[in-house]
């Protein structure tokens, strides 16, 4: 198959966007946060674990831990206990805590607001300090989960499979402004319709212009 011209590649992923907004308005977030560091936290915990099962934990949670201070000296124990049913929850709970160290030590307990500062903290990457800059910050980022990762190959959008490498094929064809809703869409329409295991292209509202349709 020849390869898609860069004008036209970035003309057909305008539309995709348009359309997938037309299918999913109100897709967002769907980790329930209420402050940078509450959403830091779910993105740290959501690794392997599904938003719903976070959000059931992290209710409890931040209204036992309110500050960065407050995970900086928590008990590692207790914590991983507290944090358990996320799944990996003892890397999680010494990711969180050795993060909520630097923040309080270097950025005064406020969660820094550049990508970065951001992936210099313990357990942080770009995926969720791209979470972290377009949902607590209204910071564009792309952010390339397992949802995006694959949809953005079946759209022929990327041919890589890295995550970072994914992401650096889409910021050239994904107008800025739309960074962040762009990931959300394709996050929703993994869930609702391009399902990994049977994906239902004829109800897709991108069909037409995915070139891995079997509809």
């Amino acid at each position: 198959m020849a390869r898609e011209p860069k004008e036209a590649l970035k003309k057909r992923t305008l539309k995709i966007i348009r359309l997938l907004k037309k299918a999913y308005p109100d897709a967002k977030c769907a980790l329930a946060h209420r402050s940078p560091l509450e959403l830091l936290v779910a993105t740290i915990l959501s690794a392997q674990c599904t938003d719903k099962r976070v959000n059931l934990v992290t209710k409890d949670l931040f209204r036992k831990y309110r500050s960065a201070d407050d995970y900086a000296n928590a008990s590692r124990a207790e914590f991983e206990q507290d944090i358990r049913s996320t799944g990996f929850y003892r890397n999680k709970a010494k990711n969180i805590i050795a993060c909520c160290k630097a923040i309080v030590s270097e950025h005064g307990g406020k969660i820094p607001e550049t990508l970065e500062e951001l992936v210099k903290l313990s357990g942080i990457g770009r995926k969720t300090a791209n979470v972290v800059l377009g949902n607590a910050f209204n910071t564009p980022g792309l952010v390339v989960d397992t949802h995006v990762r694959r949809i953005s190959r079946k759209l022929k959008l990327t041919g890589k499979a890295d995550p970072v490498k994914i992401e650096f094929d889409l910021m050239p064809i994904v107008p800025k402004e739309e960074w962040t809703q762009f990931s959300h869409l394709l996050i929703h329409h993994g869930r609702a319709c391009c399902v990994a295991r049977r994906p239902k292209c004829s109800e897709c509202p991108v069909e037409e212009l995915c070139p891995s349709s079997a509809a």
